[in-house]
């Protein structure tokens, strides 16, 4: 698969500076890229590979334009342009329509002719597949599921009853969908289980990483809105709602009924505490402890970057003593007023 520099401008609305007859086989990182590849430079961090890369030509921002001769695709967002060139190049799935002899599906399951159904999957009663999805080796499907247009699920993923994906909705391996939310009522000492009658509704363009888990709701649905994108090892918990175009990376984790607004970006390994409500537009820096509602857009942290261990230590021992230092300092700063007040 080749295109030139000139084709690749004029489907992707880039500026073309250099070769319009430069041919593109492929692409790879500025360190990486051969002569028949094509790179980007997103991160100004990175500027100084330009000098000597060997890429064919080179996605950037206008402004980062060497003063070099070479060839230049420019665009105002580099990051989102070269991957919808990757595109381009990625291989394709090859995954014939069809249903493989040794997978069981319920007589009562509506299966669309055009969907690819893999070796050893499962589709429980009423669970209706739609055209152009392609369910992987072992997928399991239970009772009422419903998968629009031309969703993707990966070997092992396992979609609980009543569970709703919109079209195009990408599930990686070993993912869960629909399973119960973690709901207990103490009772005398003991825990009762609390049903959980909801399902799951996953939107439109939505991606959902390998080993990530999303509870049904007790009541309600748990939802992920349109164009959202959850990275692998996610805990979604029951009656969350997630936004519109929002992103989670990896290993972080959202309590039970907290709400996530539109355009959130949550960073890996952060928490949201329960029956939580976060805006619209709102960064969580990776590490964070959202404890209470954040009702303004913005970037929040909490949490303490690393330091070298010993300091770390002494730093905790002082941690300890902090309560006892802030009574000091108030006790000086009274008797420092009482002084002044004297002076006068």
């Amino acid at each position: 698969m080749k295109y030139t520099l000139a084709e690749l401008a004029e489907r992707f609305q880039c500026e073309l500076v250099g070769d319009p007859h430069c041919t593109i086989e492929g692409v790879h990182t500025l360190e990486q890229a051969g002569p028949s590849q094509l790179s980007f430079l997103a991160n100004p961090k990175y500027k100084n590979q330009l000098e000597n890369t060997q890429a064919a030509a080179v996605v950037l921002h206008p402004q980062q334009q060497p003063e070099s001769a070479g060839n230049w695709l420019l665009h105002d967002n580099p990051y989102a342009t070269y991957a919808r060139i990757a595109a381009l190049f990625e291989p394709a799935t090859d995954v014939a329509p069809g249903i493989h002899p040794s997978a069981i599906i319920d007589p009562s399951a509506d299966v669309h002719p055009e969907a690819s159904i893999g070796p050893y999957v499962v589709i429980g009663p009423a669970a209706r597949i739609a055209a152009g999805c392609i369910l992987h080796a072992h997928v399991v499907v239970q009772r009422g599921c419903t998968l629009q247009e031309n969703c993707v699920l990966h070997p092992h993923v396992t979609l609980y009853a009543g569970t709703r994906l919109g079209r195009r909705v990408i599930i990686h391996a070993s993912s869960v969908v629909g399973s119960d939310g973690f709901g207990y009522a103490p009772d005398a000492g003991q825990w009762v289980k609390i049903p959980q009658l909801g399902g799951v509704q996953i939107a439109d363009d939505c991606e959902i990483g390998a080993g990530t888990t999303i509870d049904r709701g007790a009541l309600d649905d748990t939802r992920i809105g349109e164009g959202s994108k959850l990275d692998n090892q996610i805990q979604i918990a029951h009656n969350v709602q997630i936004g519109k175009h929002t992103v989670m990376a990896g290993c972080s984790a959202i309590s039970g009924s907290s709400t996530v607004g539109d355009h959130c970006q949550i960073g890996g390994g952060a928490g949201l505490a329960g029956h939580l409500h976060m805006t619209d537009h709102v960064i969580v820096t990776g590490m964070t402890m959202v404890s209470h509602d954040i009702r303004q857009p913005g970037a929040y942290s909490s949490g303490i970057s690393q330091q070298e261990a010993r300091k770390w230590r002494k730093n905790v021992a002082r941690l300890h003593h902090l309560d006892e230092l802030a009574r000091k300092v108030r006790a000086l700063e009274k008797k420092l007023a009482e002084l002044e007040t004297e002076a006068d």
